[in-house]
């Protein structure tokens, strides 16, 4: 047995404590109440990468929230590997639907439930868990260790691209490892090639000057509400393709090779389906649900409000209604594009009597894609076979990591993911979990991982 894993072994107990004690952080970058938490978060980080082992730590404050920088650089002569994640979660709402409360993580049947668990601070931990483990049992890194995790990864990374610019040098790396995304299954590993990239927007609607009386006034002025389900409706045919002028514009056609690699994948559509509560599936003509969800662009509606919604009747005509979009973008799309054409058609496509105001949200994710033959997916698909005993898939995945894009365009280097949550882990909504035998066999594969990536030929 490796020193390594003896050290894993030893340790199984006070790792899943320390996890507990991440998740009770309430991490949330985008609600502003939270803003001293997510920096406690980061000093948590920075507290376990000291005692891990890194020579060098720090806290670094960007325009929104702190990032925590490390390395440890003592193997001359062997690749540098610069490690990402991050420790901000999602909101918690709707938090009524929790088992129990999202940020007092309770471990069920062999999954640890909390806000955060699975996305991102389970798969952020398992590295430095490694890398503790390796330097207390061998005194030693097999690669030069650098680290990079963010708290701004749920709203879009804004600061990062002035943060990557800034310690360009500090960051200089032979490959990026990512502890942030998604396996395939419990006995299968997934290696992700592929990400979508997003934007958002935000839809302000004005009518009248004051909420109406809908007997009164009803018939003769514009609804707001009417105006803005019109105007969202205007967006997609009725068998939802995308009927926004220019949004496919730069799209890269998927690939012959590309969906035969994808239809070897298993998909049990039936079980889709259970798993996410519908009757039907439904999605753009012409591709597979792991297509469509995979390699296509998006344009969703996130939320609608407006009006009067409490219980009981009021008849009133709303004087605004709102809307939050979010698109999904593929290569080569690009985000502001994308926004541009976005209120290019809500212009044209506004109703007589009322009249809007667009709200750009982010614009700070691009969609990402490195070969699958790239000497890091190479490394990557040897190591999990022989964690997993069955080669991983080369998957993609349907939302988005913004500094997999970033990295290539500003360090000019390919990201390699080494993620180990699943996607029915519920991550973003309530009774998030993560499991414990994914958090173990992780910290295996990190160390494994770190010891094939020293003799590897990343060039």
């Amino acid at each position: 047995m490796a020193g390594w894993q003896a050290f894993l072994d030893e340790n199984r107990s006070r790792f899943q404590e320390e996890l507990f004690d991440f998740l009770r952080i309430p991490s949330v970058s985008a609600l502003p109440e939270h803003k001293g938490d997510v920096a406690a978060a980061a000093g948590w980080v920075e507290a376990r990468l000291k005692s891990a082992g890194l020579t060098t730590v720090d806290v670094v404050p960007t325009a929104g929230h702190p990032a925590v920088l490390g390395e440890w650089m003592g193997a001359p002569g062997k690749p540098t590997i610069l490690i990402y994640g991050h420790y901000d979660t999602q909101p918690v709402d709707p938090v009524e639907e929790w088992t129990t409360p999202p940020f007092e993580p309770t471990l069920r049947g062999g999954r640890i439930y909390a806000r955060g668990s699975s996305d991102d601070k389970g798969n952020m931990l398992i590295p430095i868990l490694a890398i503790e483990a390796l330097l207390k049992s061998e005194g030693a890194l097999p690669v030069n260790v650098k680290v990079l995790f963010e708290g701004e990864e749920e709203v879009g990374s804004g600061s990062l691209p002035s943060l990557l610019e800034t310690h360009k040098e500090r960051l200089a790396c032979d490959l990026v490892v990512n502890a942030d995304g998604t396996s395939w299954s419990e006995d299968r590993h997934g290696i992700l090639v592929g990400l979508r990239g997003a934007c958002a927007i935000q839809i302000d609607m004005k009518g009248p000057q004051m909420d109406l009386h809908s007997g009164i006034y009803g018939g003769a002025v514009q609804n707001p509400l009417h105006a803005m389900t019109r105007l969202l409706d205007s967006m997609h045919a009725p068998d939802g393709t995308i009927t926004v002028d220019g949004f496919f514009d730069d799209v890269v056609p998927v690939s012959d090779a590309d969906r035969d690699g994808m239809s070897g994948i298993p998909f049990d559509a039936d079980a889709y389906k259970q798993m996410l509560g519908v009757a039907d599936l439904f999605g753009e003509p012409g591709y597979t649900p792991l297509e469509q969800v995979w390699v296509r662009p998006t344009v969703e509606v996130n939320g609608v409000w407006g009006g009067f919604t409490g219980s009981g009747v009021k008849t009133v005509i709303p004087k605004e209604a709102h809307a939050k979009l979010t698109s999904r973008l593929v290569p080569n799309q690009e985000p502001q594009k994308i926004v541009d054409v976005l209120i290019d058609h809500i212009r044209r496509h506004t109703p007589l009597g009322v009249t809007v105001d667009v709200k750009t949200e982010h614009t700070g994710a691009k969609p990402y894609l490195i070969p699958t033959d790239h000497p890091g997916n190479v490394v990557a698909a040897r190591v999990m076979e022989q964690v997993y005993g069955t080669p991983p898939f080369f998957t993609r995945l349907g939302g988005s990591i913004p500094i997999c894009a970033l990295l290539l365009d500003m360090l000019e280097v390919y990201t390699v993911t080494l993620a180990f949550g699943l996607e029915d882990e519920n991550a973003h909504a309530p009774d998030e979990f993560f499991r414990i035998e994914s958090f173990e066999r992780g910290q295996k594969a990190w160390c494994m991982m770190m010891e094939a990536l020293a003799v590897a030929d990343l060039t």
